[in-house]
């Protein structure tokens, strides 16, 4: 599998991303209730990292959102696009995660993110940076919150509890297994809250995080293991 290089032009420092991601917030859409939980398909984006190698893995899994079944999948490693800063992970992942999108054949629908949307410290984590560049619905749904803060939901699956930044709701935490940690999720682009959570609770039928993550991080682990094997 071929390394995908850093894009030219890309954001070398802070100050830099900091300015695109302010440019590219001006372009969330957040009036759309988006597509309808159950149907049509969603996509799964993960990624894994091999720090001592600079390497990021990135995959991409197709689900139908009725059956749950794998339509396609699609894998790209990279290298690392940007340092690590707290509130910037975006950039160092997205240029391969594009590129495991560019991979599918299927259209993929709603986008599913490991992490944000806008319970992030400036309203625009992963999930609305790559709703934006891809003009695609898309939600994030989180294993720990970020800088958001709120009560614990009720112990019943479906329970949710309002996540707040300045008094105001940004995600919900949502119980997707009774008894068991919340994961927490937030609208990404062109998607409403409320659909958001009715995404994340069609694909938790079993576990607590959603199909589409568990499949995504499993094969994006093993496309960077078979990276690091080829040398």
């Amino acid at each position: 599998m071929a390394i995908i290089g850093i894009p030219a032009g890309w954001p070398a420092d802070e100050g830099a991303a900091l300015d695109l991601q302010r440019r590219l917030r001006g372009r969330l859409v957040l009036d759309e209730d988006g597509p309808p939980a159950g149907e049509g398909r969603v996509t799964g984006l993960d990624v894994a990292y091999d720090d001592e190698r600079d390497l990021v893995a990135a995959a991409a899994v197709v689900l139908d959102a009725r059956t749950l079944e794998v339509v396609e999948e699609a894998t790209a490693v990279g290298r690392v696009s940007f340092p690590y800063v707290p509130g910037l992970l975006a950039f160092r992942e997205i240029p391969t995660v594009l590129a495991a999108l560019d991979g599918l054949a299927a259209d993929p629908g709603l986008l599913v993110c490991d992490g944000y949307g806008i319970a992030h410290p400036r309203g625009f984590g992963l999930a609305s940076h790559l709703g934006v560049l891809t003009g695609r619905p898309a939600i994030g749904v989180a294993k720990k919150p970020f800088t958001a803060t709120g009560a614990e939901p009720g112990p019943r699956r479906g329970d949710s509890a309002p996540l707040l930044a300045d008094g105001e709701e940004v995600g919900r935490a949502l119980r997707t297994r009774t008894g068991v940690k919340p994961v927490y999720v937030s609208a990404g682009h062109r998607v409403s809250l409320a659909t958001a959570l009715a995404h994340t609770l069609a694909l938790t039928p079993r576990y607590r995080v959603p199909e589409t993550t568990r499949r995504a991080d499993s094969l994006c682990r093993r496309a960077l293991a078979e990276a690091l094997a080829a040398g």
